[in-house]
C-alpha cells in the first residue's frame, strides 16, 4: 500500500465517506476535501469537516499507520498545529498535535470498495513486463490519450525551460550564449554532451564572436579546449598553433575541461567531427539565433544546416587517419535531433521571454518531425502501435515513461488513475 493512493483516494472521495466515523466513535461529515499541498508540510489545505456537531476548517495529513505522525516528528513541529483530521490505512496510535491537542483520526482501511483495492493491486503491487498498464494500455480513450500526451509535452518543455532560463540569467541575458550552449550539447548527443556543454560553457562567447568569420579558427579553438588535437598530421600541427595563439590571447584556460569519448561511437558521431560541424555551422550562420527568433519553415531551418566542412574532414573523421574521400554533410536524421532538443526549446523559452503565449508554430514544426526510434517509446508502440505519429508525440512518450511509469506515479498519470475512475465508488 502506498500513501499516494489514500491521497488519491481523499482527494476524490473513492471511498464509502457516508459511513465515515472518527476512531472515537465520532460521526464524520466531509464538506470540502481541501487542495492537495505538492511541498512540504500537510497534505491537504484548507479542508472543512464536521465532527460530531462541531465545525472544522484546517489541513489533513495523510498516512499509511497513526503512528507514522510520530515516526515523521509532527508532534513538534508547529507547520502541523492546524491538522484538523488524521487520515490513515491503519489507525495504531492515538496522535496529539504539539499542544497535546488530540487529533481526530479516519481509518479507510475498511471504507475502500472491493473492486477499486483490486484494482490498486492489478496496477501497482503485482510485475508488469513494460508498463503498470499494459493490460488496458491500448484500450485507453483516444481524447484522454491524445489530451494527456499534450500536456506531457509541454511539461517536458517547461522544465527544461527553467533550465533555460538559469542559465539565461547568469549569462545576462544574452541569448546567442545561451543557444551556443545548448547547440553544443544537442551537438554532442547522449555520450559527449555534457563534454560539449562544458566546453562551450567554459569559452567565453564573445571570443566565439570574433572568431566565427573564421571556420578553421573556431575549430582550433573547439578542438584545442577539448583536449582532441592528439596527431602530428599537417592540419593537426596547423590547428595547434592556431588555438595556442587563440589561448593565449584570450586567456582561455582548459584545465577544467571533459575530454570526449570515442568508445562504441560510429565514426559519424566522432567528437572530432561533431565539433568541426558545429564550428561550421557556426561560420556559416553568421545571424543563426534566427532559427529561434523568427518563424521559419521546416526547409528554411534545414537549409541552415547544410554546409561544407573544410576538405580535411572529407578524408578524415580523426586526425591522422585518413579514408577514402566522402563528403560528410549533417543527415536529416541528426539535424531533427536538434530541432527536438535544442532549437524547439530555445523557441519556445524565447517566445515565453517575449511575453507570447501562441505556440502553434512551435507544435505545426514539431509535428512535422518524424517520431524519434528508442526503448522508451517502443514500448508505447508495442503496446498501442501507431500512437507516436510524430515527434510530438514521441517527445511526450518519453516524458510519460521518465516521470510517470518508471517511478510508479500511475495515480498522477492521467490514463492510470481513469482506470480507477471507472470503479464505482
Amino acid at each position: 500500500m502506498r500513501e499516494e493512493f489514500l491521497q488519491y483516494l481523499w482527494k476524490f472521495m473513492k471511498f464509502d465517506f457516508q459511513r465515515a466515523v472518527t476512531t472515537d466513535g465520532e460521526q464524520l461529515e466531509i464538506l470540502h476535501p481541501g487542495t492537495q499541498n505538492e511541498h512540504s508540510g500537510p497534505d491537504f489545505f484548507n479542508s472543512k469537516v464536521r465532527i460530531g456537531d462541531q465545525l472544522w476548517a484546517g489541513n489533513i495529513e495523510i498516512h499509511l499507520k497513526s503512528s507514522y505522525w510520530y515516526l515523521h516528528h509532527h508532534e513538534t513541529d508547529e507547520n502541523y498545529d492546524n491538522v484538523i483530521l488524521h487520515v490513515v490505512w491503519e489507525d495504531d496510535a492515538d496522535v496529539f498535535s504539539k499542544n497535546d491537542r488530540k487529533i481526530a483520526t479516519l481509518e479507510l482501511r475498511k471504507l475502500i470498495p472491493e473492486d477499486l483495492l483490486k484494482q490498486y493491486q492489478e496496477l501497482l503491487e503485482r510485475d508488469h513486463l513494460k508498463l503498470n498498464c499494459e493490460t488496458s494500455f491500448s484500450e485507453f480513450d483516444e481524447f484522454l490519450t491524445s489530451r494527456w500526451l499534450e500536456r506531457l509535452y509541454f511539461e517536458r518543455l517547461e522544465r527544461r525551460s527553467s533550465e533555460i532560463f538559469e542559465l539565461l540569467k547568469s549569462k545576462t541575458n544574452d541569448w546567442e550564449s545561451v543557444f551556443f550552449i545548448h547547440l553544443a550539447r544537442a551537438f554532442g548527443l547522449n555520450v559527449n554532451g555534457v563534454a560539449f556543454e562544458n566546453m562551450a560553457s567554459n569559452i567565453d562567447f564573445q571570443v566565439v564572436r570574433k572568431l566565427r568569420r573564421d571556420c578553421t579558427a573556431l575549430e582550433a579553438l573547439f578542438l584545442g579546449y577539448s583536449n582532441l588535437i592528439t596527431s602530428e598530421d599537417h592540419y593537426a600541427i596547423q590547428l595547434q598553433k592556431k588555438y595556442d595563439w587563440i589561448a593565449h590571447k584570450f586567456q582561455i584556460d582548459n584545465s577544467s575541461a571533459i575530454k570526449p569519448n570515442f568508445f562504441r561511437l560510429r565514426p559519424d558521431n566522432f567528437p572530432t567531427l561533431r565539433l568541426a560541424q558545429l564550428a561550421s555551422f557556426l561560420s556559416k550562420n553568421q545571424n543563426f539565433f534566427n532559427l529561434i527568433s523568427a518563424k521559419l519553415s521546416l526547409p528554411e531551418i534545414r537549409k541552415s544546416f547544410e554546409f561544407d566542412l573544410n576538405e580535411y574532414w572529407n578524408i578524415h573523421y580523426n586526425f591522422g587517419k585518413s579514408h577514402a574521400y566522402r563528403k560528410k554533410h549533417l543527415s536529416k536524421a541528426f539535424v531533427e535531433l536538434l530541432l527536438i532538443n535544442c532549437i524547439i526549446p530555445l523557441k519556445y523559452c524565447y517566445s515565453k521571454f517575449k511575453g507570447e503565449e501562441n505556440f502553434t508554430d512551435i507544435l505545426e514544426l514539431l509535428q512535422q518531425l518524424k517520431p524519434e526510434k528508442n526503448s522508451k517509446v517502443t514500448v508505447f508502440e508495442d503496446l498501442k502501435p501507431g500512437i507516436a505519429r510524430s515527434a510530438f508525440q514521441s517527445q511526450a512518450l518519453i516524458e510519460l515513461k521518465n516521470r510517470y511509469c518508471d517511478v510508479n506515479r500511475c495515480l498522477q498519470c492521467e490514463l492510470g488513475s481513469s482506470l480507477f475512475k471507472k470503479v464505482p465508488k
